[in-house]
């Protein structure tokens, strides 16, 4: 049986579609701070990935590869040939082999806050481990410290706490099975292959991927850009939600913000810190 996804679809149904990929340990939801500007212009897919929210949950270990293949047939399933595609942390990484591997099918993409590689490997093996062995509560604390920046975590103890509930309740197979995914990937020497229009977000105070993984993806794919956004942990999206939806709707619209150099192919090429 093969596995599916679960999405929420939103918006006008004759606007052009964006497809937003969600962190580790998320569900589509995670996007509900960018929903509502988004859907002004786009009709917007939010999916589960493979093993998390409402989607199937094999038994992993998962490839990037699989969970890429996934959401082709998640949009074969609703019939959406071509779409621009946003990605944070894991769904960045969906988004590059998407990119990379079914060119046809991806517009422009952003993605934030993500990486090609992301070792030590060994340590996604042994998250996944202990999540197998405790649940998603056996990581969770050193997640979250991760994903928001101390003073925005002080502020807002109830957004904390409505990621943590998020977090928690992701299936444990499911997130480790992605764990197992993140060790075994390597995809820098794919990044050439991408041809989309492509900006990179990162969050300044990220300790999850730090800019310089950024600056890889910007040295490797032909064209892209970076922003480098304040104040912001791995969850950049929740923690700066007005510059991210900014910057979101600048470069999938087809613009890049004043001031911006171009490429041929529609990218960027200036490192800007956006705040």
């Amino acid at each position: 049986m093969t596995s599916r996804l679960h999405a929420n679809v939103d918006g006008p149904t004759d606007a052009p579609v964006v497809v937003l990929g969600s962190s580790l340990g998320t569900s589509g939801a995670m996007w509900q701070p960018q929903l509502a500007a988004l859907t002004e212009h786009f009709r917007v897919i939010r999916y589960d990935h493979l093993g998390h929210g409402d989607s199937d949950v094999p038994d992993g270990p998962y490839t990037i590869a699989e969970l890429g293949t996934a959401v082709l047939r998640l949009l074969d399933d609703l019939r959406v040939h071509r779409a621009s595609y946003a990605g944070l942390s894991l769904g960045g990484m969906v988004g590059m082999w998407l990119a990379a591997n079914a060119p046809d099918r991806i517009d422009r993409m952003v993605l934030l806050c993500t990486s090609a590689c992301v070792g030590p490997a060994q340590g996604w093996r042994d998250r996944a481990a202990a999540t197998r062995a405790g649940g998603v509560e056996a990581v969770a604390d050193a997640v979250l410290a991760r994903w928001f920046t101390k003073g925005f975590a002080a502020a807002r103890p109830s957004v904390v706490a409505e990621y943590r509930s998020m977090l928690t309740a992701a299936p444990a197979e499911g997130y480790a099975g992605c764990c197992e995914a993140i060790a075994a990937m390597d995809q820098r020497a794919d990044l050439a292959r991408i041809t989309a229009p492509t900006l990179v977000i990162a969050g300044a105070n990220d300790p999850a991927i730090p800019i310089e993984h950024a600056r890889v993806l910007v040295d490797g794919i032909p064209g892209a850009g970076l922003r480098v956004v304040g104040d912001a942990a791995h969850l950049a999206n929740v923690e700066q939600p007005e510059r991210i939806t900014r910057l979101l709707l600048d470069h999938l619209l087809g613009g890049d913000g004043p001031g911006t150099e171009h490429r041929p192919n529609g990218g960027l090429r200036k490192e800007r810190v956006d705040g």
